[in-house]
């Protein structure tokens, strides 16, 4: 009898053990998608309470380069601001309906604000926000706003036309090299820019253009590089996300120009400095103005004296004089004392566009479908 009432009271006691580990939530929960940096499971009710702010990609975060910027400046926001949870990316999103599904099911997972960081999401972003109006969504490169939905970007072209000085000047053969990702007016600006930088120092200079029709595909983007190296260019620039090309040139001993994030340590011996982005300033910024209910929808057009995009560090090989030319270039710009889109400026087919003492408008700039002159390529329609 007395064996009994002891295996009883075993049993009730591994009973109540359990109920309680149950109880507690001992298990670690699920995480909501791959990619996102999942809260341990005693932090979770914390993370819950938080304000929630998502992020989608249209590359992985190891590009190196487009997605990579944008999740520094994701990390930004999550150390700068400990109320917000800032711990759901979604990678690798492709510029489709995959994109639309995903938008939808983060708003239906509590985000307060959606970032969408590439041209393609725009349409999907803007027929998502008409059926959450209480999220705020952000479109980066697109054009299109809605009461919910802001755009932002960054005058890249700035930090172009001053990697245009530089490869203007370290160019031997006056070729350079250009890999361009989609014919949008977004890369077509960029385009234009380098070029009048380059040839502002070296009027000789040609840009050679192939297209990959990609953004990120690091072996497309390498083997583009290959091809305008063999037309001989002795400089490859890029639009594209990885340093795919920064490795074809100093494969065979050029120079090159990255893009998006300091590419220096992929291709050290080639590559001279890289236009980047610094994204995470901003990201507070609006966050801020959401939670205290100020923001607005807008075009977010950023400049490098507002710190969103820059010209990186240089490479070892860049002399001084390049350095300090491009250096009193850009204080220039900063003062407002230069803008790159500034008359004269002729087309491909040297037809005057703009008038010397003109300036192109922002609405100019966001609709480039020409190239200017000195270019050699085609803008496919």
């Amino acid at each position: 009898m007395q064996k009994a009432w002891r295996l009883m009271l075993v049993l009730v006691l591994a009973l109540a053990v359990a109920i309680a580990a149950a109880g507690c939530g001992g298990q670690e929960p699920a995480g909501d998608s791959e990619g996102a940096d999942k809260p341990a499971a005693g932090d979770q009710a914390k993370q819950d309470e938080k304000f929630k702010v998502a992020f989608i990609y249209v590359g992985p975060v190891g590009d190196a380069g487009w997605s990579w910027a944008h999740d520094q400046g994701r990390k930004y926001l999550a150390e700068k601001l400990p109320w917000v949870d800032a711990s759901t990316y979604i990678e690798s999103v492709p510029e489709g309906a995959d994109a639309e599904r995903v938008l939808t099911e983060l708003a239906e997972k509590g985000a307060k604000v959606i970032f969408a960081t590439s041209f393609g999401y725009m349409d999907y972003v803007i027929k998502v926000a008409e059926k959450y109006p209480d999220v705020v969504f952000m479109h980066c490169s697109g054009y299109k706003t809605a009461k919910n939905a802001g755009t932002y970007f960054g005058a890249m072209e700035e930090p172009r036309y001053l990697s245009g000085m530089v490869a203007g000047k370290m160019t031997k053969a006056n070729v350079l090299g250009y890999v361009a990702a989609h014919p949008i007016p977004e890369v077509v600006r960029g385009i234009n820019a380098f070029t009048l930088g380059a040839r502002a120092v070296n009027p000789s200079v040609k840009v050679k253009v192939v297209w990959t029709n990609t953004w990120y595909d690091p072996a497309a983007e390498k083997q583009a590089a290959q091809s305008l190296l063999n037309a001989g260019a002795d400089v490859i620039a890029q639009h594209q996300d990885t340093p795919g090309p920064q490795q074809a040139a100093q494969e065979q001993g050029k120079y090159g120009i990255g893009y998006n994030a300091d590419m220096r340590q992929f291709a050290p011996e080639a590559n001279l400095t890289n236009p980047v982005w610094d994204w995470g300033p901003y990201y507070v910024k609006t966050v801020e103005a959401v939670k205290n209910g100020t923001w607005k929808s807008e075009d977010f057009y950023g400049t490098i004296k507002d710190g969103i995009v820059d010209l990186g560090p240089y490479g070892d090989m860049v002399p001084q004089d390049v350095r300090d030319l491009a250096g009193k270039k850009r204080q220039e710009i900063i003062d407002g004392k230069f803008y790159v889109f500034q008359g004269p400026i002729k087309d491909q087919s040297g037809q005057v566009r703009v008038k010397e003492g003109e300036k192109m408008t922002y609405e100019q700039i966001l609709s480039f479908d020409w190239f200017v002159e000195g270019v050699e390529g085609e803008i496919a329609k």
